[in-house]
């Protein structure tokens, strides 16, 4: 009979901790299996041996700065900018469709196009954040870039309603998915203690394209046309998108954890469960706003030139609101900003169908804008509280997908809502009523997380 080589062990010291391996001819390879005969009677029969041991794991250790985590940032910055900068633009591409591209067609059925975007940003993420645990993210970084840009210069030859469906809707949202979704990751990779800084300043990135995008189709159509106007914002994603691919890098070392795309031993943690069903709810409202209220504007007699910047302005207060929130949220934690800046957002959504002046909308865009980037920013960051930060990547594509669900549905009924009541005062109790609720959600997942009703989460 031959004889049979055995593994033998192997110490690898890493940022992730002290890791037993195995090695054959001296060479380092994935941690052996324990189930041979020589372990088996030293485990009940039938329980399931680990992978991995961990012995003496000390804490992982992390940049929390320097030159290369910073760069990383600026590449994320780029890659919210391209992706959330883009899509929440959408609500000048509504109010522009209804008005010349596709005039007889209905609000709600515009708004599909717009929440197409909303959700497929997320829904991608369940398959790119299990990629990105086992080590693969340049791949579909990459062709989630070039699907990108190559859709901004299909929507220059759409003409009817099914083309804008394919290339603004599907399209942007499955391209802006394959991009977005690595970048929660890969920031948890280089921070730990100034983690929400550098979340919130990569969240920047898309308040940043959604002022700056909405204001160049403004200037541009009426001097160049829409289908030249939708080239130039490809050449800007171009560049920006070009300049994430380089500048984006991940850390520690793929692991390749047990379960496929969805771990549903995850829904064994109540708390987790719970701020999986807070997601839902919160993006059946967040997004009613930004996309109605370019026409709501219009609606009420304010001049279109000046409407098409409300989209802007709410942007820029985010920008804002981004910023504020960068300067907190590591000493309070997510939920505790989350929470009173989202019960402002939904204040102001209840406000905004009683407003008629010009001076009101910009002030209803503006404080909209910042109350609710506290959540659109750090949305995902409680997530490396309820879990092992090696499944990062995989637990928040799966939040990102009960976040689709709720944005792809969230603007068409508010739109159906428009329709049936011919006004969008029950569209802000509607949507204002889901992010409060959605609160409540978040207050339990504390209470359940810290086992009492305040304290740091």
């Amino acid at each position: 009979m031959s004889s049979t080589l055995k593994p033998h062990a192997v110490v690898r010291n890493d940022s992730v901790g002290t890791v037993v391996g195995t090695s054959i001819n001296g060479a380092l390879s994935k941690p052996a299996s324990l189930h041979d005969n020589d372990n088996e009677n030293d485990h009940d029969h039938g329980e399931e041996v680990p992978d991995t041991v961990l012995l003496n794991a000390s804490p992982p250790t992390f940049p929390d700065g320097g030159l290369r985590a910073w760069f990383v940032v600026c590449g994320t910055v780029c890659t919210t900018f391209s992706t959330f900068g883009f899509v929440n633009a959408w609500g000048v591409f509504q109010a522009y469709y209804e008005t010349h591209m596709l005039k007889g067609v209905s609000t709600s059925a515009i708004a599909w196009i717009g929440s197409m975007q909303y959700a497929l940003v997320f829904l991608p993420a369940i398959l790119v954040g299990r990629l990105f645990d086992l080590g693969w993210f340049k791949l579909p970084f990459a062709v989630g870039s070039v699907g990108l840009v190559l859709s901004t210069f299909l929507i220059a030859q759409c003409t009817e309603y099914w083309h804008f469906v394919l290339a603004q809707g599907l399209l942007v949202g499955i391209s802006c998915g394959l991009c977005f979704g690595p970048v929660i990751g890969l920031v948890g990779h280089w921070f730990q203690k100034r983690r929400g800084l550098a979340l919130a300043m990569t969240a920047l990135g898309s308040s940043i394209g959604g002022t700056v995008i909405p204001i160049v189709a403004r200037q541009l159509i009426p001097r160049v046309g829409f289908p030249w106007t939708m080239r130039i914002i490809g050449f800007i994603l171009m560049f920006t998108l070009g300049f994430a691919n380089l500048a984006l890098k991940r850390r520690i070392p793929a692991k390749n954890m047990a379960g496929g795309l969805f771990n549903l031993k995850a829904f064994k943690n109540p708390a987790f469960t719970i701020y999986c069903f807070s997601t839902v709810i919160a993006f059946l409202g967040m997004y009613t706003l930004l996309t109605f209220i370019d026409v709501g504007a219009i609606a009420i007699g304010i001049p279109e030139d000046f409407s098409f910047y409300l989209v802007s302005i709410a942007n820029a207060g985010s920008g804002f609101g981004r910023l504020t929130t960068a300067f907190i949220v590591d000493k309070t934690g997510p939920v505790n900003i989350i929470v009173p800046m989202t019960v402002l957002a939904a204040i102001v959504t209840y406000v905004w169908p009683m407003v008629q002046t010009k001076e009101g909308l910009i002030a209803i865009a503006a404080l909209y804008g910042f109350t609710s980037a506290a959540y659109v920013a750090t949305f995902q960051m409680p997530l490396y509280d309820l879990g092992d930060i090696e499944d990062v990547g995989r637990r928040a594509g799966m939040v990102m997908t009960f976040a689709a669900m709720g944005a792809i549905s969230g603007p068409p009924i508010s739109g159906a809502i428009h329709k049936a009541t011919g006004g969008f005062s029950v569209v802000g109790y509607y949507a204002g009523s889901m992010m409060l609720l959605s609160c409540v959600f978040m207050l339990a997942t504390r209470h359940l997380v810290l086992k009492k009703f305040w304290g740091k989460f």
